[in-house]
């Protein structure tokens, strides 16, 4: 077999960020929103929550009309990149009304649906051998993406909350173009197995996949949860310097990017199920001494937040390679699409609990709420650990 071209796992990385930087983008500029638009607090909350019923919404058109196994990959990537920065422009012309918004990110999700799980389908088409690890990059590259407008609207300056939503739309386009241009469908690339949403009792009967997707499940109830009220975290000991919100929020969340990496490589040896366990254990401990480590002085609250940024998406990857691993053969590709679905359905409660809970309870005891997710994830997890000890 030929050796992959050097360009092609950069370019899919960089896409990959590139295009997934649509998902936080109106996070980063909520602030602004809210003191322009009259928002309430709570918004955050549901602008999050649209973008990620539009995500599940999408993940299951494209699965159920194999959208990617009909058509090239890549050019489904780069329709859903132009697709996906027209809805997420759209904001700019919602005119700061909340339902109009709403309807905007609910869109971006859903062609998010074509570019995420569609990049994972492009690297699979190029990497055999070599596809655990390249899916910790292309993991990893989602998390950069989601940070990436924060960072945008943090060393902008005066740039107004337009420039940033611009900003994002341009870059997810050249992710998108260069993906088109420079990585042709690779030589492994076959089509998956057709979607069956009548499978679920056939999946959840296998133990093993049970406890790699309760892992999972545990796994997502705190993370998208902790991406969307970080700055609300940061902004209640940091004050009124919103760029300082936005360069720590980036910093804070980016760091999963070395968690993705480091757990990469250390599955080589322990294994993915061993280092999923190890780093949803450090993050669930995150969770409970939250309320400490905001009295704590601000050089340790900050080491804090990006450790905790390390670990709560360092298992991502590890997660996706046992729910692959561990499903049944014949019933891999609904398996994986299956328990997508229901992983962000559960991070639509835990936003909803917590944008509920932060106005009454502050930001300071609200990270609490997500200590049951790790603890059932662990729970779920620990015989899996132990039969693969």
């Amino acid at each position: 077999m030929p050796a992959v071209p050097a360009r092609i796992l950069p370019t899919i990385v960089i896409s990959q960020f590139a295009a997934t930087s649509l998902w936080f983008a109106a996070n980063a500029v909520m602030p602004d929103l809210q003191r322009s638009a009259g928002l309430p607090a709570s918004a955050v909350g549901n602008i999050t929550i649209a973008v990620q019923l539009g995500f599940i919404a999408g993940t299951l058109v494209f699965a159920w009309l194999a959208i990617a196994d009909r058509y090239s990959p890549r050019i489904i990537f780069f329709l859903s990149t132009l697709a996906g920065a027209a809805a997420n422009t759209a904001m700019l012309v919602s005119g700061g009304e909340f339902l109009p918004l709403l309807a905007a990110r609910f869109a971006t999700g859903f062609f998010l649906a074509g570019i995420y799980p569609v990049g994972m389908k492009i690297a699979s088409g190029w990497y055999n051998r070599d596809l655990g690890l390249a899916l910790g990059w292309l993991v990893g590259a989602l998390v950069l993406g989601t940070a990436f407008p924060h960072l945008i609207r943090g060393l902008g300056g005066d740039l107004p909350w337009q420039g940033v939503i611009l900003s994002v739309s341009a870059i997810s386009i050249a992710g998108g173009l260069a993906m088109l241009l420079l990585v042709p469908d690779g030589p492994h690339l076959r089509a998956g197995a057709k979607f069956d949403p009548t499978a679920f009792a056939a999946i959840f009967h296998s133990a093993e996949f049970r406890a790699s997707a309760f892992g999972y499940f545990g796994h997502m109830w705190e993370l998208y949860a902790f991406y969307a009220f970080l700055p609300v975290l940061l902004a209640a000991r940091l004050g009124s310097d919103a760029a300082m919100v936005s360069v720590w929020s980036f910093a804070a969340i980016a760091a999963g990017f070395l968690g993705c990496m480091v757990g990469g490589y250390l599955s080589r040896g322990l294994g993915s199920a061993r280092v999923a366990f190890m780093q949803l254990s450090a993050s669930g401990l995150c969770c409970l001494v939250s309320p400490l480590a905001f009295l704590a002085p601000m050089p340790l609250f900050l080491a804090f937040l990006l450790f905790w940024g390390v670990v709560i998406a360092g298992d991502s990857p590890q997660f996706s390679t046992l729910n692959a691993r561990f499903a049944p053969p014949r019933l891999v590709a609904s398996a994986l699409t299956i328990a997508n679905c229901i992983g962000f359905s559960i991070t639509i409660v835990s936003i909803a609990l917590l944008a509920w809970l932060i106005e009454t309870a502050g930001p300071r005891y609200v990270f609490l709420m997500l200590v049951p997710g790790p603890l059932l994830g662990l729970l779920a997890m620990s015989r899996l650990t132990a039969k693969l000890a």
